[in-house]
């Protein structure tokens, strides 16, 4: 079921309505009825893998809870990263990994072939086994006492707003919500519904409209040069933002008008100065996942320059297997250690490019050394989504080569030129980063509410109006729905 759909637009009111009339007490049990619910409508047979996890991070969770030391509790946590790194290994990675095999072994002449199984990937996979572990691992750390109510925990790994594409969330933060539910109030409701507008305007207004036209080029690598292909890759960025941002407000929209407050998952990325600050503003709940339990998961060391090395070290591993959570492809990989690598870079020439700043004088003009960071932050991302949209490592070179052939600049400028639709979208992702940039220094949810009622609730049907008329309806899947 898609956000995107008539029968969310259904689904949602429905569930809302049962949900606030039904006695407290027993509200978390539809829920979570309304949640298995909502992901056997891909595929059914798939909601026996939320169970497995769930069922299994229960018991080891309880039973870490009631021993008393880390050592005692390992074995436990070993169990359930096992079971749960082991099932999306085995639906997401194994074929890859068989079709890695193969290739080096045709390429070494060595006989014999591994088998390759048709795997379907269960939607969601990445999201709700990181929301678990994270769980199991606070669990055995003793930062968050173990849930002895099953049902509740299953809420938690399976709460439908965020089950498919996240925010990944942390049981400190959701599972208090699951045992504590909010009564109904009209404001969350108006305000998790303005969320949800927003976040539909970004996905079917401008992320599907730009889809059309990026798809058209990197599906077509052979046949375009020069500025089509910049433009489909700087239009992708823009795609991908509105696209998982858009299903993100969504999600925190319908959270929200059920009591149930969401993380933040995005701030404004697409004006980071850095690539530290990028991934400090994306995806911020897989980033901080990844933070808090791998990248700083090293021992002390007293040794000032092993222990830098170790962190570059982690940084690197860290953002490959970013890349890899992202897709089972050599693309995301790649994608994974540039990042990785350039964080390094970042890290090591800080003060050699603050040194430069202000030899030249630049430093004096911060506004001009911010600029030149967003600049060079959005050229490095872009390049990076080379091999993050690719279908392939070879069409990324492909396009990567013909992206400098301006032979056919004329011809490609009159095409843009003529195609309104495109020029509709980029007039969009305009609009977005200006409301974005005057929402940041404004507030401009507060300066809507200080308006006359008449005047608001005119620009609210205007705004849905606009999303009607101008969105692009026939139901396209989320982008990160595949990961």
């Amino acid at each position: 079921m898609l956000f995107n759909s008539v029968d969310y637009l259904l689904f949602l009111p429905l569930v809302t309505a049962l949900y606030f009339v039904i006695p407290v007490k027993w509200r978390w049990a539809f829920l979570l009825l309304a949640s298995y619910f909502f992901y056997m409508c891909w595929k059914a047979e798939y909601a026996i893998l939320i169970l497995f996890t769930t069922l299994v991070d229960y018991f080891v969770a309880l039973k870490m809870d009631s021993l008393s030391t880390r050592r005692q509790k390992k074995p436990y946590l070993i169990l359930s990263l096992a079971a749960n790194l082991g099932m999306l290994a085995g639906f997401k990675y194994l074929n890859f990994f068989s079709e890695s095999v193969n290739f080096a072994m045709a390429g070494l002449d060595l006989p014999g072939r591994v088998p390759v199984l048709d795997i379907l990937l269960p939607v969601g996979i990445s999201f709700y086994i990181f929301q678990s572990l994270s769980y199991t691992v606070d669990v055995y750390r003793g930062t968050t006492k173990a849930e002895r109510h099953a049902g509740k925990f299953a809420l938690y790994v399976s709460f439908f707003p965020q089950l498919v594409a996240g925010p990944i969330e942390r049981s400190n933060n959701l599972l208090p919500q699951v045992n504590h539910p909010q009564a109904f109030s009209q404001v969350r409701l108006v305000s998790g519904l303005k969320l949800i507008a927003w976040g539909f305007f970004k996905k079917v207004v401008i992320a599907d409209r730009l889809g059309v036209f990026v798809s058209y080029v990197y599906e077509n690598p052979d046949e375009h040069k020069g500025i089509t292909i910049l433009l489909a890759t700087v239009l992708f960025a823009f795609q991908l933002y509105g696209d998982f941002s858009g299903y993100t407000d969504i999600a925190r929209g319908s959270a929200r008008i059920l009591g149930y407050d969401l993380m933040i998952n995005f701030n404004r990325p697409m004006i980071a100065r850095s690539l530290r600050d990028f991934w400090n503003r994306w995806h911020i709940s897989l980033t901080t996942w990844f933070r808090d339990y791998l990248l700083y998961s090293i021992p002390y060391v007293k040794n000032k320059k092993v222990m830098v090395s170790l962190m570059y070290r982690n940084l690197v591993i860290t953002y490959l297997l970013m890349g890899l959570w992202h897709g089972a492809a050599w693309t995301f990989v790649i994608f994974g250690l540039f990042h990785g690598i350039l964080l390094v870079l970042e890290n090591i020439t800080e003060n050699y490019r603050l040194r430069f700043f202000r030899w030249t004088g630049i430093s004096r003009f911060p506004g001009v050394q911010t600029t030149l960071g967003m600049v060079a932050t959005f050229i490095l991302l872009v390049f990076s989504l080379f091999f993050f949209r690719a279908g392939s490592i070879e069409n990324s070179f492909i396009l990567i080569s013909n992206a400098f052939d301006f032979s056919t600049f004329k011809q490609t400028i009159g095409y843009i030129i003529r195609n309104n639709e495109l020029i509709f979208g980029i007039l969009m992702v305009i609009v977005l980063l200006t409301i974005e940039y005057f929402h940041e220094k404004y507030n401009l949810v507060k300066l809507v509410l200080s308006r006359p009622t008449v005047i608001r609730w005119a620009l609210y049907a205007g705004c849905v109006i606009f999303i009607l008329f101008f969105g692009v309806l026939y139901k396209q899947k989320f982008i990160y729905f595949q990961f």
